[in-house]
């Protein structure tokens, strides 16, 4: 097809053809410079217009010119308990002292006043004590033989600590930096203030490695338990020793366990589960997770969700697809909910199954719709939703499984907040220790079990050559 004249027509014939054929040589170069440096702004563009709410990132990174969803209208009520709450009061201390306060007379007529009240208004002020170290020295001494004349030294009983620091003690300062985020210089000057404990930074680090190491089976344990369960996984951004690191971690009904790995690798995530893993996976669409078989996967609609609006602010060709996968989107949490919680009217899992089997070629329409639109962006990711469609379904048919993957991203977001005031870790060993610790943090709050005692008996354990106790759940189902 022979190309058009960029000038008009009787001028165009007046150059040469050698001319000619440099000119439309140039355009053409120019043209396609043209369409890389558009397609660059376009690039530019979209990442411009990411936020929380059509990508992956953080509601921090936001903004403050994104547009929050309208708040929700008065509904009138006064604020506070409603009429007919459940009151909820905290449940009264055992005393450690009782001062009975009676009153001398009437508060109206001044007639004295005699006797006890069957039921006594209640009224109890909690206070600390001055806390102070509980100090135990062992005084070893040296005896030399009166027969040969050598000298033998005393040796700490078993269970003795060989540092300064208890197990209760050890158990404090590895709560405080692991999970109240405290840092070392931080964690010394609160044991000052509050204990009266000369501590260093060392030695603090020092008690966090062996409280890691004292976790080592308990982790063990507990990851064994994982691969016989369904799991949300995920992974974030970690820094260890001022290189690329990621931290993932997987989360059970009663368990969480969490890694610090140098890799993105689905090796990593397959290390974790088991080489043989025969229970669902759900996670977003990140390549890692695609050697699960999508029978056995369930994609995160939190995700889908993002994408979509994602679709909806490019706007132009792939806009109205997004409009519509949102809308069935809506339907779904709708459903959903109304099967989990009840609200606002219960609906029987059957007949979820059988609304989502009614939804589910709209939605796949929809993005074959949009994996032929003309924007580009839209078309890539309505074909790699195609590719796990399977995927997106699997909660509806397995027991205990949800639609989201929001559990693994609640229990990154410690984690996120530790490494944003931390920088991540300097060694493999502070590694070890985030690891450790904040699987058996997250696992004790799943279970309601009190970490600080836990940690104590892990440390107390290790120092008797005892196994620690178990994190496994008990009793549940």
């Amino acid at each position: 097809m022979k190309a058009e004249p960029p000038i008009p027509a009787e001028l165009w014939d007046q150059i040469p053809p050698a001319a000619q054929a440099a000119v439309l040589a140039l355009l053409r170069t120019a043209e396609q410079h043209l369409a890389q440096l558009q397609q660059q702004v376009d690039d530019l563009k979209h990442r411009l217009d990411q936020n929380s709410t059509n990508s992956s990132k953080p509601p921090s990174t936001d903004a403050p010119t994104v547009k929050r969803s309208p708040p929700k209208s008065p509904s009138g009520r006064k604020r506070g308990g409603q009429p007919g709450r459940a009151p909820h009061k905290r449940s009264p201390l055992p005393p450690d002292r009782t001062l009975v306060v009676k009153p001398a007379a009437c508060r109206r007529c001044g007639h004295a006043l005699v006797g006890a009240d069957p039921a006594p208004l209640r009224h109890q002020v909690l206070e600390l004590p001055p806390v102070r170290p509980d100090v135990t020295e062992y005084q070893l001494h040296r005896l030399p033989c009166p027969r040969c004349g050598t000298s033998t030294c005393g040796v700490l009983p078993t269970g003795a600590p060989l540092s300064q620091v208890g197990p209760r003690l050890q158990a404090v300062l590895a709560l405080l930096t692991g999970a109240y985020r405290l840092s070392k210089r931080q964690a010394e000057e609160l044991c000052g203030d509050l204990f009266g404990l000369p501590l260093s930074a060392g030695r603090i680090c020092a008690a966090e490695q062996q409280t890691a190491a004292a976790l080592d089976p308990v982790v063990a344990e507990l990851t064994e338990y994982l691969r016989t369960q369904p799991a949300n996984v995920d992974e974030t951004s970690w820094r260890q020793q001022r290189q690329k690191a990621w931290l993932w971690v997987a989360v059970t009904r009663w368990v969480t366990v969490f890694q610090v790995a140098s890799s993105r690798a689905a090796a990593v995530v397959q290390g974790l589960l088991g080489a043989v893993y025969h229970h669902v996976l759900t996670s977003d669409r990140f390549s890692a997770y695609h050697w699960m078989p999508l029978r056995r996967r369930q994609v995160c609609w939190a995700h889908l969700i993002r994408d979509f609006q994602a679709m909806v602010d490019r706007a132009g060709a792939g806009a109205a697809v997004g409009e519509k996968l949102l809308c069935f989107a809506q339907d779904v949490f709708t459903w959903w909910y109304r099967v989990r919680d009840g609200t606002p009217a219960p609906l029987s899992r059957a007949t979820f199954r059988k609304y989502i089997a009614e939804l589910r070629p709209h939605v796949r329409a929809a993005l074959a719709e949009g994996a032929a639109c003309a924007c580009a962006r839209t078309a890539g990711t309505c074909r790699e939703i195609l590719k796990v469609e399977p995927a997106l379904w699997t909660f509806a048919r397995a027991a205990g499984v949800e639609p989201t993957n929001n559990a693994a991203e609640r229990a990154l977001r410690h984690a996120v907040l530790w490494r944003k005031s931390s920088y991540g870790t300097d060694s493999a060993a502070g590694g070890h220790f985030v690891s450790n610790i904040l699987s058996v943090v997250a696992t004790c709050r799943q279970q309601g079990r009190n970490v600080l005692e836990y940690l104590t008996a892990c440390c107390a354990a290790t120092l008797r050559g005892l196994t620690p106790p178990s994190l496994l759940p008990q009793g549940t189902d």
